[in-house]
Order: C-alpha cells, then sequence, then structure tokens
C-alpha cells in the first residue's frame, strides 16, 4: 500500500455578513405605523447608512 501527505481540496461557500446599525427617531401614534414609517424613510433613502454605521462582521461556512 502506498502512503500519500496530498491533501484533497475542496470548496467552500462562505456568506460574509456586515451589520451596519442606526437609530432614528419617528413620530407616529403606534409602533407599527413608526415601523411603517421607518422602512418607508429608508427605502425612499431619507435615511442612508454609512460604514461609520458599522457594528459587526459575520462568516458562515456553507458545504
Amino acid at each position: 500500500m502506498i502512503r500519500t501527505n496530498e491533501k484533497v481540496s475542496q470548496t467552500f461557500q462562505i456568506e460574509i455578513v456586515e451589520t451596519l446599525s442606526n437609530i432614528v427617531e419617528v413620530i407616529a401614534e403606534d409602533k407599527q405605523s413608526a415601523l411603517l414609517k421607518a422602512q418607508e424613510m429608508y427605502r425612499n433613502e431619507q435615511v442612508v447608512l454609512y460604514p461609520d454605521d458599522f457594528i459587526d462582521t459575520k462568516f458562515v461556512v456553507f458545504q
């Protein structure tokens, strides 16, 4: 029997997730309305997250 020290290479998928966070104040009648307003502000680019808003990076390995 012949032994070899050769390792077999594999392909891995690595998900890289960066988290940005910013707190905005919204005036509304209730929490649901405030959430909807904040989402609309974000979609309309009235709230923009920048690299200074960075708080975390996570790496997840998929096989």
